[in-house]
């Protein structure tokens, strides 16, 4: 048990995949594993154990945006020796070829700034994905025959952005779609020698205003799940 989770020894996995929203968590749970449990409810954030394919995972909610991630990795990596981290969340495309539904393998992460900025201080690090994670998740996404797009995001720091040029320079060097969790993930993955990717569908189009109907908004969260937990036990 640790401050912000409340799992007991041996109740949580080596792979954990990472939502934002709690209650992503346990409708990913319910639906894609078998004899899941719930195994913490502080604050709300709700994380739930169980199998798939015979594998034994955790889904934990993490919060929105970098801070509160950093917390939640921090503590499943220190104190419940996580091994695979794969955040599955939704993400904004920022290039006319990504669409509404399809799903980006988030390679590197840019940023402004994150917890671990105090760290690097005047170094720019480049936060990256496992590779061996990006590669096993975009064949598992092909074999699925989902539009898949692997390439540079941005993690945002703000939800209400107020910087039309910063976004204009990001689309100018081809970032493929913006989120608010990401570089932080691959930093503490990095840090501390385990592996993380994101795996990230498309919500909403910051180009055309388009977003993901509510009623869609399982089927092609359900497909991210599913290439996520493929690349972790692949």
């Amino acid at each position: 048990m640790t401050v912000h989770i409340g799992a007991k020894p041996g109740e949580i996995a080596e792979t954990v995949l990472l939502p934002g929203d709690p209650y992503r968590a346990k409708w990913a749970a319910e639906t894609l594993l078998e004899d899941a449990v719930c195994i913490n409810k502080v604050r709300g954030m709700l994380g739930f154990t169980g199998s798939w394919n015979g594998h034994r995972v955790t889904i934990q909610g993490s919060g929105m945006g970098m801070p509160s991630l950093s917390i939640y990795v921090n503590e499943l990596i220190r104190d419940y020796g996580a091994k695979t981290l794969i955040r599955i969340g939704s993400a904004g495309a920022m290039q006319p070829d990504v669409k509404v539904r399809d799903v980006v393998l988030a390679q590197t992460a840019s940023t402004i700034s994150t917890p671990s900025r105090g760290i690097f201080r005047e170094l720019n690090f480049a936060p990256s994905a496992s590779f061996d994670l990006l590669h096993k998740a975009f064949h598992a996404a092909e074999a699925r025959g989902v539009r898949t797009h692997v390439g540079g995001i941005y993690s945002s720091d703000v939800f209400y952005d107020e910087r039309p040029d910063l976004s204009e320079q990001m689309q100018r060097h081809g970032i493929l779609g913006v989120e608010m969790e990401t570089a932080e993930l691959y930093n503490l993955a990095l840090r501390h020698g385990v592996r993380a990717l994101a795996v990230l569908t498309i919500s909403d189009h910051i180009l055309t205003g388009e977003a993901l109907p509510a009623e869609d908004r399982e089927r092609s969260f359900g497909d991210m799940v599913e290439i996520a937990l493929a690349a972790a036990f692949g």
